[in-house]
């Protein structure tokens, strides 16, 4: 299988070259680029408890109003950019030890966003272990959209074959259910027997904020205005978190089979793809648009991501790896593009079979 291939057709893997994740390790080590941001992420977590905090103080003094509905996008940034530091927090980018990332996590996920942090850990440590690999990542596996046309089979509904066909638009309309979908999850893994931790915490919380959500908002507002408000509000904050995501991986390299045949590091570096950095950027994607490094190094604080790359860059172009680095919107155009073409793969497939069936 090539690695630049978008699909797992193909012979044989690539290698990392010369590149040596030991060696980057160190450099990256002696940079600094490891080293805990104590004083980063205490101005970071108080300034987003605060934003929080405005955006339900400005829903409190709108009161029964449509003017909520403009209340309700902000509050989708403020609960997306509270994820992100649960994010942060289960990587151990702000505690090096599991008690004190959990306590943050917790708080973060479960309880301010709804969101189970324990269902999160688990699912997001195996993505990590597993980028772009069609049986084992679990962010593909949950997706309604395919990665290679081989998959078209998983999908037999009518929906599922509607949803296949369009999908190069149809992705962006599905992530505006990411959110309902986020809350549920930790629900789903513990009937599953996937919460490994603190079950009763996890769903306890999740339930809490769930109860607080719905009190707060149909106490202030009127059952119609109420209902608006909770569907842009989760449709905008799953709509975020989707785009947050999904130029990460999606239209990179793919691969299948019972076992990992890539490298650690080869793995990581061709599956993702960075975005060109600013700082708005920066802000809204907390880090997620450095995703080579943050792949390299999960532990790395967000704030040394940017520090790290020029380093990261050069190591692994002198050393024969791709560097995939796009442009915002051009990023999300690659993404429509690759599953259009896999919709194209399946329509093609499909055509062959009806021919074949008819003679």
């Amino acid at each position: 299988m090539s690695a630049l291939d978008r699909t797992p057709h193909s012979a044989a893997p690539p290698t990392g070259g010369t590149a040596d994740l030991q060696e980057l390790t160190q450099l990256v080590r002696r940079a600094g680029h490891m080293d805990p941001q104590p004083l980063y992420y205490t101005f970071k977590i108080l300034a987003n408890l605060l934003l929080l905090a405005a955006g339900w103080t400005l829903f409190a003094l709108v009161g029964d109003s449509w003017w909520q509905l403009a209340v309700a996008v902000g509050l989708a940034v403020c609960f997306g950019q509270t994820d992100l530091i649960g994010h942060d927090a289960g990587h151990r980018q702000i505690f090096r030890t599991r008690r004190a990332g959990d306590v943050i996590g917790y708080t973060h996920g479960n309880l301010l966003t709804g969101v189970s942090f324990g269902w999160w850990v688990g699912h997001h440590t195996k993505h990590h272990n597993y980028p772009n690999h069609l049986s084992l990542d679990p962010d593909i596996l949950r997706r309604q959209v395919i990665f290679d046309a081989a998959d078209r089979t998983k999908r037999t509904g009518s929906a599922g074959r509607f949803i296949v066909r369009h999908q190069a638009w149809m992705f962006y309309v599905l992530i505006l259910m990411e959110g309902l979908r986020l809350h549920a999850s930790g629900y789903v893994a513990a009937r599953k027997g996937a919460l490994k931790r603190y079950v009763l915490l996890d769903l306890g919380l999740l339930t809490l904020h769930l109860a607080a959500y719905l009190t707060v908002v149909f106490t202030v507002l009127s059952p119609g205005i109420g209902i608006a408000f909770v569907v842009v509000h989760q449709a905008l904050f799953g709509f975020y978190m989707g785009l947050m995501f999904a130029p990460n991986h999606k239209g990179l390299p793919v691969r299948d089979g019972e076992q990992e045949e890539l490298d650690w590091l080869t793995r990581q570096v061709i599956t993702s793809r960075n975005l060109v950095p600013n700082r708005l950027t920066d802000f809204f994607f907390g880090g997620l648009n450095y995703q080579i490094e943050h792949h390299l190094f999960p532990s790395m604080p967000r704030r040394n991501l940017r520090r790290a790359q020029p380093l990261v860059k050069d190591y692994l172009v002198r050393n024969g790896l791709p560097y995939a680095e796009e442009r915002l919107l051009r990023s999300y155009l690659d993404v429509a593009g690759y599953l259009g073409e896999v919709s194209e793969e399946v329509a093609a497939l499909e055509r062959n079979a009806a021919v074949q069936g008819a003679r």
